[in-house]
Parts: C-alpha cells; structure tokens; sequence
C-alpha cells in the first residue's frame, strides 16, 4: 500500500503524524526538528525526561546520530534490524537534547513493517515513542490512536500489530551491556549473538531513565489489573478473565491455551477492551509453568508495570 502524500508532507511541514510497527503503533515527528519533537510530547502528555526511540528505515543512518558503531552493535543490527531491537549508543553532538533527555546516548531501532519502513524512507529519521496518551496502553490498531486523540493527530491504518508489546531495549554503551527494557526478543537471542553473558536491568523508577518505559508508569487500563489466584467459581461479572488454560469458560473469559504471541499481541487491546466494556478487573492467570518462552520476561514487565 503506497503511503499517502498528506502523511509525508505533514512530517516535513513540523507536524506528527502516527504509524504502524511491527510492534505498537509510534506518533512520529522528525528527529530533526525541535519544534515536531515537541509537539510530541505536547500530545502525549509525556515527561521531557523520557528519552524517545529514533526509528530509521536502514541501517546506515545510525552514523547521522551516533560517534562510533563498535562491533558488537553491528552484529546486532545484522541479527535483528529490520525487528523489534533498540540499541543504545553513544550520541552525535548534534542529536538534539529534546530526543535524548539530555542523555550523551541515544536509542535507535530500524522498524520491521513495511509501511514504517516506506514512510521512514520518504520522511528521514523519526522518533516515535507509542502513539498513546502518557501511561495508558500502547495501541496496536488505529482505532486505539483515535481513540486517545480523536481527530488532532493523522494516522496511517496498517491493521492490528503483530507482536503487540514494544521493542527490546539494549544497552551497549556501559561496561556491562545490558537490557533495560524486555521485548519479543529474548536475552538468550542476544547472548547467542553476542556469545556473551548480557544483563537485564528492567528498573521501574529511575531518576535519570536511558530508555523509555524504565521511570514512569506504563500500559494502565481503568480497570484494575491484578493476578488470577485460585480458580474463580463462580465468574465474577465485573472481572475480565485472561486465561491460558481452557478449563473455564464464560462471556467475560478469553482463553489463551498457552499461546504467550497472542497473549502479547492482544495484551492492550483486552485492557482497552475491559474499559470500553465496562469491566472494574482484569484478572490474569499467571503462567509459571512457560517460563521458558522468550516473550515471557516482557510480558510480565508490561503486567506488573500495569498493576503498580
């Protein structure tokens, strides 16, 4: 699907305009220009220091924003760009501030949706943080957009997202490299890339966070979100039950027969869909037993960060 014109020159002219990913839909604004990267956070609602993610359509532009591409760093992007994983370098003098908080690093992703990658192409280098208001679910469809913006920002449609939880985050810039915030791919990805041990550092209040989703609540519903703890006889009404085991069923049950992708995809939508529905909970059945599968450190991330 060819990308409309309107959405290009918007960019161009200093304005925002939302897009689909492969992993939530971004409220994009030119990386280079101070003015869009404030309407952004203006829109959103979000706190100036919280980094944004520059999201670019090929690999080659990194060098517009960062000092030094080290080795490792390029056997990642050959691994993983175009998908889901941000890497933190060190930053150009020249990127802006409003981008990176003031940090001296900034986060780049290449985005693995072609029509990202289309309008990225058209436009230049784009932040793009979530295309929500601050702290409510990231939207994977348009219609979440509108949602939370009505008419005042341009979105380009590109269906529901596929993986539905935003992108791995890792740091390359400290002595010990690092993920600071989990995504669809795993550590053991990673260290298999690398063939090194990495860390995880999913901290939920920092003074000085260096990655999106590390100081401030996220991914809050209306709905209060909580663990499942036992087995619900009978179903309470006021409850929206996400469940991996099929031993239950009911007009306010979803069932997930274990199948953690989907529960990922879907995640914020059933948290929008609790709140348009009516819904005071949302209980969600832990899943102990599947610890081994790769999406689970970001999964629980989002949940927890939905419970505080």
């Amino acid at each position: 699907m060819p990308i409309d014109q309107k959405y290009i020159e918007a960019i161009k002219a200093g304005d925002i305009v939302a897009f689909p990913t492969e992993t939530v839909y971004g409220l994009g604004a030119d990386a280079w220009n101070p003015d869009a990267i404030q309407k952004v956070f203006t829109v959103k609602g979000r706190p100036s220091d919280n980094p944004l993610i520059v999201h670019v359509s090929r690999p080659d532009q990194v060098y517009d924003f960062v000092r030094d591409v080290p080795d490792k760093a390029l056997k990642l992007i050959e691994a993983f760009w175009p998908g889901p994983f941000t890497i933190i370098f060190k930053k150009n003098p020249e990127v802006l501030d409003a981008v990176t908080a003031g940090l001296d690093t900034v986060a780049i992703r290449m985005p693995d949706h072609p029509l990202a990658v289309d309008f990225i192409s058209q436009t230049g280098p784009l932040v793009a943080p979530s295309a929500n208001k601050s702290g409510k679910p990231s939207p994977t469809k348009a219609g979440h957009v509108i949602e939370d913006f009505g008419n005042s920002v341009l979105v380009i449609d590109g269906g529901a997202t596929n993986i539905g939880l935003e992108s791995t985050v890792f740091d390359l810039t400290d002595i010990q490299p690092a993920i600071l915030r989990p995504g669809s791919i795993s550590r053991k990805q990673v260290e298999d890339v690398l063939h090194e041990k990495v860390a995880e550092s999913f901290f939920h209040h920092l003074k000085t966070p260096r990655s999106p989703g590390q100081k401030y609540s996220h991914y809050k519903p209306k709905a209060e979100v909580q663990w499942l703890s036992g087995t619900p006889d009978p179903l309470n009404k006021e409850v929206l039950y996400l469940l991996l085991t099929p031993e239950i069923s009911g007009p306010n049950v979803i069932t997930y027969n274990g199948k953690l992708d989907l529960l990922a995809k879907e995640l914020y939508d059933r948290f929008r869909q609790a709140d348009h529905d009516g819904y005071r909970y949302i209980a969600i059945e832990p899943f102990d037993d599947l610890t081994d599968h790769p999406v689970v450190p970001a999964l629980l991330n989002r949940i927890e960060k939905a419970l505080s």
